[in-house]
């Protein structure tokens, strides 16, 4: 191993201790810091004795705890969505909610929120509002799939994808505008995007389902690897390229249906934080991009999250106004300055 190697070794081992460090101090952060404070002693003492029964020991049990774990654990799934979208794409300027693939889920939420669509199907309502995105998110991407297999350029696709947004959107404004009031808060609460009101349910099914997919995304690092230099190139390399295209789908739209149906829309950071990775750790290599999305993901989510509660307290401000403000800068100075490459 050359020494540029090691050199590049160890500055990307440094980059994964600090955001690993700075995640822990985000998530302390979000737990001790609120209306009501609370100390690293009591934190630490509640914690030890699994106090529920106190009024700061529920606050942390069931309020701060499952949110801190929702935002880290929601910017991994965005950020590794994301990446396999520019991957596939082999486009900079791609992410879940660029393409529509939010849109998509937003619009079928809609439905399931603000119609009856629910009749008829009451064994699946605890779970239609996850179904639903998940569908709406598949639909979307095969949409824009079917349109870039006759066109392949990137400027074409990125327009067909905000097309599409604004298509999903224009019927969401439709729905809206014949819905009852009483549904239609609800609604609008959840399309402003926000990880409050996260239960211990939503967190398991997240780290269970989530961990699953983001176990099957890191194994194929290497055909994603082969897959950057071309599909005739992976496919020399061994790679089924149907099957691997379709995995690759899959698992970028049922990481940002899972977000989206239980947090709402989060807007950028699905886009600006694999770029981020490709600077901080300088490479290319996905057995290196996968787990810094991970941690990127959540770590910036995580310090949004935490600014979009605490700014203008008590009011809270949805989740992607923060992303926006955060994300839009950064991608822009990334693409004027031509150093971000696929």
């Amino acid at each position: 191993m050359s020494l540029v190697n090691i050199e590049l070794k160890k500055k990307q081992m440094i980059w994964f201790f600090v955001i690993t460090f700075l995640i822990i101090l985000s998530v302390l952060l979000n737990i001790i810091i609120g209306s009501v404070h609370i100390s690293f002693s009591e934190l630490h003492q509640i914690i030890v004795s699994h106090d529920t029964a106190s009024t700061k020991g529920f606050i942390i049990w069931n309020i701060r705890i499952p949110r801190a774990l929702a935002s880290v654990l929601g910017g991994a799934f965005l950020a590794v969505s994301g990446l396999l979208l520019q991957v596939f794409f082999r486009n900079p300027i791609v992410g879940p909610f660029i393409l529509g693939i939010s849109s998509g889920a937003t619009l079928m939420v809609s439905f399931v929120m603000l119609t009856t669509l629910t009749m008829g199907f009451t064994f699946l309502s605890p779970f239609m509002t996850t179904l639903a995105a998940f569908v709406g998110a598949y639909a979307t991407m095969m949409i824009i799939l079917s349109i870039a297999n006759r066109v392949k350029s990137g400027i074409t696709l990125l327009i067909v994808g905000l097309m599409m947004g604004y298509l999903c959107h224009a019927i969401t404004s439709v729905l809206i505008a014949f819905a009852e009031k009483e549904k239609l808060k609800g609604f609008v609460l959840w399309q402003m995007g926000s990880f409050s009101g996260f239960q211990w349910s939503e967190i398991q099914l997240m780290f269970i389902a989530g961990g699953i997919i983001l176990a099957l995304i890191y194994g194929l690092s290497k055909p994603l690897n082969a897959f950057l230099l071309g599909e005739e190139y992976a496919s020399s390399m061994g790679v089924n390229i149907r099957l691997f295209r379709i995995l690759i789908l899959l698992c970028a739209c049922a990481l940002a249906g899972m977000i989206t149906s239980m947090a709402g829309p989060v807007a950028f950071i699905g886009l600006a934080v694999p770029h981020m990775v490709r600077l901080c750790f300088n490479t290319s290599d996905n057995h290196i991009l996968i787990p810094g999305c991970i941690l990127m993901g959540g770590i910036i989510t995580s310090l949004c999250d935490f600014i979009a509660r605490m700014a203008f307290t008590p009011v809270e401000l949805p989740i992607s106004a923060i992303t926006a403000f955060f994300g839009a800068p950064i991608v822009l100075s990334l693409l004027l300055k031509r150093r971000v490459t696929i």
